[in-house]
């Protein structure tokens, strides 16, 4: 125990000088960031990748954490991993009198000793939202712009969170970048509208052929979902500060047609940069309707979760769920029992064993596991196109 008091201490010392060193380079890089004039749109390069590269090693989420006494997470050089989850009841109440010894984690089977348990109700956040702007959207979109605007209104705090608003279609496209300026995000969503292409004709009818040389018009009238995932944790939120929690919020049908990653690999580097998608499945019923598995998947492999609203009504019932969601939050702290930096894919299980709890049927929602860090170095990042 006077051992492990120690340790505690020396990380502890190394946390605060590692968060004011933090906190410095945070303000100047936000009070950059929020200048005027910075904030510029820009296509996502993503159709020119050759073949389906699997997405480039990196610092890999939670090996790299220490978790300090407030509401703040920081990542300092140690060896503590930090799962966020929450837990609702049968009735999609929120649960929030949970005690560290109501559940238990393991990783890769193994129970791992728990560092750190505590509630987390006001970590800043740092959101991208996502917008299929393609055919099948061209009914939904103008509900999905209001009931996201109001959504941004509600959650977005002022020098406390940041959001950035990203379009797709067969390729992605930043609108507006990472700012805590509500009024931005929201004039960026009333920007967002529905661009025919060639040869359309109304009611998701596409009569004859783009011209050969007309490449933009064929990814305009293509959806490439997993690549506009992939792209936004990786050059928008991986950016971002150690100190946020990182979300990707999905409007799409969950139809995918063009994109060169595949889904997999969309998860991957969501999970690499730490962040958590919730998808909200939406889209035109006389074009297929809405692929529930694969928005299920990105979700819920990510910590996160889909929803698939029937009206206007459950679709602002799903914004205010993931607010209510992203503010009641637990967070686990543990050291792992495997100390390998091999790069590998590490499986995270948290279970109830308060019988009381278990009696109650409890749900738990956390991402499944993280990839441990590697000995190698990253390989270089590609910048993206802009327009």
């Amino acid at each position: 125990m006077f051992y492990r008091n120690q340790v505690r201490l020396v990380i502890a010392l190394s946390v605060l000088s590692s968060l004011l060193l933090g906190g410095q380079l945070a303000q100047r890089a936000r009070a950059q960031q929020n200048q005027p004039g910075t904030a510029r749109s820009y296509a996502v390069a993503t159709q020119n990748a050759q073949g389906s590269p699997s997405p480039r090693p990196s610092a890999s989420p939670g090996q790299e954490e220490e978790t300090l006494p407030s509401d703040d997470v920081v990542r300092v050089d140690t060896d503590l991993t930090n799962i966020l989850f929450t837990a609702v009841d049968h009735q999609r109440r929120f649960v929030t009198n949970l005690r560290q010894d109501d559940i238990r984690i393991t990783e890769d089977g193994v129970q791992q000793e728990v560092f750190t348990f505590a509630r987390q109700v006001d970590l800043p956040l740092s959101l991208a939202i996502l917008v299929d702007t393609s055919v099948s959207e061209e009914r939904t979109l103008p509900s999905e712009k209001e009931a996201a605007s109001e959504f941004v209104n509600s959650v977005l705090r002022s020098g406390h969170d940041e959001a950035a608003v990203v379009t797709f279609t067969g390729e992605a496209t930043l609108e507006q970048g990472l700012t805590g300026n509500s009024a931005r995000v929201r004039r960026a969503l009333d920007r967002v509208e529905f661009v025919p292409p060639a040869g359309y004709v109304g009611n998701g009818q596409i009569a004859g052929t783009p011209p050969i040389s007309g490449t933009n018009q064929q990814i305009a009238g293509s959806t490439a979902i997993w690549d506009a995932i992939w792209v936004t944790a990786d050059e928008i939120l991986s950016q971002t500060s150690d100190h946020t929690r990182r979300a990707i919020i999905l409007l799409t049908d969950g139809v995918d047609s063009s994109s060169k990653k595949k889904l997999s690999e969309a998860i991957d580097r969501a999970v690499r940069a730490d962040a958590v998608i919730y998808a909200i499945g939406i889209g035109d019923p006389y074009r297929g309707g809405v692929n529930e598995g694969s928005l299920r998947k990105v979700s819920e492999q990510t910590g996160g979760r889909a929803f698939f609203p029937h009206d206007e009504s459950d679709l602002r019932a799903a914004f205010t769920e993931i607010e209510q969601e992203l503010r009641s939050q637990y967070l686990i702290a543990y050291s792992p029992t495997n100390k390998n930096r091999d790069g590998s894919w590490r499986r995270v299980q948290i279970d109830i064993v308060n019988q009381d709890l278990q009696r109650q049927k409890l749900k738990l929602t956390y991402r499944q596991g993280y990839f441990a860090k590697s000995s190698t170095a990253p390989a270089p990042s590609r910048s993206p196109r802009r327009q």
